[in-house]
C-alpha cells in the first residue's frame, strides 16, 4: 500500500484525526476522566445581542483550556475580561477541574493573565519575534 500526504481542507478528514488521537488517549486515562469533554464559550453582548468578545475552550479531563479571549478594544481596561475569567473559572470549578491553562504572546495579555493569578510555566522565544507564554492557574 502506498500513502501519500494531503493538504486539503475537510472537516470529515480533521474530525478522524481528532476522534482518533481521543480514543488512543481514552486508553491510557483513568476511568474517572473518560467523558469529561465540554465546550466552553461565553460572550460579551449588549441588550440588542452584538457581540463584543468572549472566550472559547474546553474542559478535557482534569482542566480547562483557555484557547481563545477577546475583548473588543474599546472596553478594554473596563474590567470584561476580568469577568469572562471569572465565569469561566466558575466553570471549571463547577466541572471538578483542577487548573485552567492558556497561552498568550508578549504583545498580547501576560500582565492580565498574571493580575487574575495565573503563572507562567514556559516559555518560547523567538515566535515570531515575540515570547510565547504558557499559563496556568490551579484551582
Amino acid at each position: 500500500m502506498e500513502l501519500y500526504i494531503s493538504r486539503t481542507s475537510d472537516t470529515e478528514d480533521k474530525n478522524y484525526v481528532v476522534n482518533q488521537m481521543i480514543q488512543f488517549n481514552l486508553m491510557h486515562f483513568p476511568d474517572e476522566f473518560k467523558g469529561r469533554y465540554q465546550e466552553v464559550q461565553l460572550y460579551l453582548k449588549d441588550a440588542a445581542g452584538q457581540i463584543f468578545g468572549g472566550i472559547t475552550g474546553e474542559i478535557c479531563w482534569n482542566w480547562m483550556e483557555i484557547e481563545y479571549l477577546f475583548v473588543d478594544e474599546r472596553l478594554r481596561k473596563s474590567g470584561y475580561g476580568t469577568k469572562l475569567v471569572s465565569e469561566a473559572e466558575s466553570i471549571a470549578k463547577a466541572a471538578q477541574c483542577d487548573f485552567i491553562k492558556l497561552d498568550t504572546l508578549s504583545f498580547q495579555a501576560l500582565d492580565f493573565y498574571q493580575k487574575q493569578g495565573f503563572v507562567v510555566y514556559g516559555t518560547i522565544e523567538n515566535a515570531g519575534g515575540f515570547t510565547h507564554y504558557y499559563l496556568k492557574k490551579d484551582l
